[in-house]
């Protein structure tokens, strides 16, 4: 098993375009991206729990309600959430998708990101899917992950292949998020492709697990988007036997998609909207993993923690109350806590009492890029790593105009 850098067309089966179609009327940066499979697809998807959603969603359990689908349409710029008509533009949307790959419009994954609560207009569809339809190709996958970027600095795509029965099979994707990310069942926008056998079962099961220790393991400013949406389409030309059941090529498959969907994790968290460094915490010596979990987010979700990591400060007292902050029943007498980069480590914290260490050897641990925190919370064998970013002034100025 292999990590490569692939694309949402690093599967066999699957070709893809992003365009500029005018989306925000002024602007040329590609707003539109189309995946479309040559066979039938096996489907699966997590969405957010968020009570507003956005029509994309509602559309798309719809159709994919019968687990598969051929074709996935998304636009960046406009959020189609609480706007007029939202519901009729995303199944207009799926029907010219429909007429311009000859697949049905109910095997159509639809999906949007953008501003919230402003009306959409059909004709940017109208026009930019029958041209992208026409210049579908194997080396799409690029242009799909810069067309779904709204706040995000650098398009993130990414590809594991591994072995089943045999066959090698490919996984690949794209994803974008920046801010207003704490996902809960999924993040963002990230679709997956494979060319791995599975039924739509095992893909489900497989993907809702993922998530868990993945996706749902990262925060950047703890508001969670009205259109996460997470999807995984399965072709099975790779050949292999098909995945129906739990076992050792379940088993296999879960272990690509969790590794694909942890590569997405960590750079959507590293590209928080104004962030500066990548925050990972690592927590053991849990209870159990629900436990583990839930410490560990609530470590990289703390404002407080994350303006700290901004400044290079080694406050770890807002870890232990982060950790105190976090649900569960768990002891938080006996907690060590010690930061690290890439230029060394300080054991902060012993017995959740203060340690002595360099304020200065810590602040140039924390002046670095990548910052993990591990915590041991002595109460079992658990454990659990999730991640963030720190909270800098720029966060504040691009939300501050955020629709400008």
């Amino acid at each position: 098993m292999r990590q490569f850098n692939g694309g949402v067309c690093s599967a066999k089966g699957f070709r893809a375009a992003g365009a500029a179609c005018g989306i925000k009327e002024g602007s040329d940066k590609k707003d539109m991206a189309l995946i479309v499979s040559e066979v039938p697809c096996s489907a699966a998807a997590v969405y957010t729990q968020n009570k507003v959603k956005g029509a994309p969603i509602i559309v798309t359990k719809e159709n994919i309600s019968d687990g598969k689908a051929q074709a996935i349409i998304c636009n960046s710029g406009n959020a189609n959430t609480c706007a007029p008509n939202g519901i009729e533009l995303a199944k207009k949307t799926c029907e010219i998708v429909a007429k311009a790959a000859d697949i049905s419009p109910k095997d159509v994954i639809v999906a949007s990101t953008g501003v919230i609560g402003q009306e959409m207009s059909i004709e940017p569809f109208e026009n930019g899917i029958p041209k992208m339809a026409k210049v579908l190709t194997r080396d799409g996958g690029q242009s799909v992950a810069e067309a779904m970027m709204t706040t995000d600095t650098v398009p993130k795509t990414g590809g594991v292949q591994f072995e089943i029965g045999g066959a090698v099979c490919n996984l690949g994707g794209a994803a974008k998020g920046s801010g207003m990310i704490n996902p809960n069942m999924a993040t963002m926008l990230c679709f997956m492709t494979t060319d791995a056998a599975i039924t739509p079962e095992m893909l489900q099961k497989a993907l809702s697990e993922v998530v868990k220790s993945s996706f749902n393991q990262i925060c950047i400013d703890g508001d969670t988007s009205t259109n996460d949406t997470v999807a995984v389409m399965a072709s099975g030309l790779a050949g292999n036997p098909v995945i129906d059941k739990e076992g050792e090529d379940f088993d296999t498959f879960c272990e690509a998609l969790h590794m694909l969907s942890v590569h997405f994790a960590k750079n959507l968290a590293a590209d928080g909207e104004g962030a500066t460094k990548l925050i990972e915490c690592n927590v053991k010596g849990a209870p159990d993993v629900e436990i583990a979990r839930a410490v560990s987010k609530s470590v990289i979700a703390s404002d407080l923690l994350k303006a700290a990591i901004f400044g290079s400060d080694a406050n770890w007292g807002r870890v232990l109350c982060a950790i105190g902050n976090a649900e569960g029943e768990f002891n938080a007498d006996n907690i060590d806590v010690t930061m690290s980069s890439k230029t060394g480590s300080v054991f902060v914290c012993e017995g959740s009492m203060h340690k002595e260490f360099s304020e200065d050897l810590a602040t140039g641990i924390l002046s670095q890029k990548e910052i993990t925190i591990d915590v041991d919370l002595h109460q079992g064998d658990a454990e659990a790593t999730a991640w963030g970013c720190d909270l800098t002034y720029d966060y504040v100025k691009i939300n501050g105009d955020y629709r400008s």
